[in-house]
């Protein structure tokens, strides 16, 4: 029997997701988008989970989509995965402990706040294979320059995490002996706040920079006047 695509270990608090198949690299299977999209769902709606923390064991957070197929059916998409980060209540940490490409990238970079090992390589490897980073390109592109993302995105090389994090797409890259520690950190910070503060706030910074001047200030007063009588 194959092992647990993803792990859930839910500990005052702090929910951690943990990818589980090294073997396979992490890699994007049906399996493995659904069991994520299902702790993640599970994870959104448990008043007892703070805060949200997606991780992995091995080298590799995630090398992108599983090419070899078979297995089960799947319940979600890549969209799915992207939504259900971007409009669920829960703040969602990624703790990058590994090389990610491709899909990989994707979802390290819908996360809201993210740590990268040192030690891992970035890559949008996509026109190497023939295709585009398409779809994740969506959570990517409002984190990137447009000169970084043209150079990363149409070299498809693999990069260091270092220029990865200086390009936009993670908040900081820490040596791999301090990973734990600044993630823990940052945790710490996040379980201060208030569940319902920081739900509206994480809608806000997604939801603001596409709306109009006049409907934004509408509907970030209601926000906050909702937040005051609570």
């Amino acid at each position: 029997m194959a092992d647990a695509a993803t792990l859930l270990n839910v500990d005052d608090g702090v929910a951690t997701i943990t990818f589980n198949r090294p073997k396979e690299k992490n890699s994007i299977s049906p399996s493995m988008l659904n069991s994520l999209c299902d702790q993640l769902k599970s994870c959104m709606s448990d008043d007892a989970v703070r805060v949200v923390v997606l991780t992995n064991v091995g080298n590799t957070f995630c090398a992108g989509a599983n090419l070899k197929g078979g297995g089960e059916a799947p319940r979600y998409s890549l969209v799915d995965l992207f939504d259900l980060i971007r409009d669920g209540p829960k703040v969602v940490l990624g703790k990058i402990a590994g090389h990610c490409t491709g899909g990989g990238v994707g979802i390290a970079a819908a996360c809201d706040i993210s740590v990268i090992s040192s030690g891992a390589e970035v890559g949008f490897t996509e026109v190497r294979i023939g295709v585009s980073p398409a779809i994740i390109s969506v959570v990517c592109l409002p984190k990137l320059r447009r000169g970084d993302a043209a150079e990363l995105m149409l070299c498809g090389e693999k990069v260091k995490a270092t220029r990865a994090t200086e390009a936009g797409l993670f908040n900081y890259c820490v040596v791999p002996e301090e990973l734990d520690a600044k993630v823990d950190e940052l945790v710490g910070k996040l379980v201060r706040g208030g569940p319902g503060a920081l739900a509206a706030t994480k809608s806000l910074i997604y939801r603001v920079p596409g709306m109009a001047s006049a409907d934004a200030f509408k509907w970030t007063q209601e926000l906050s006047m909702g937040l005051f009588q609570s």
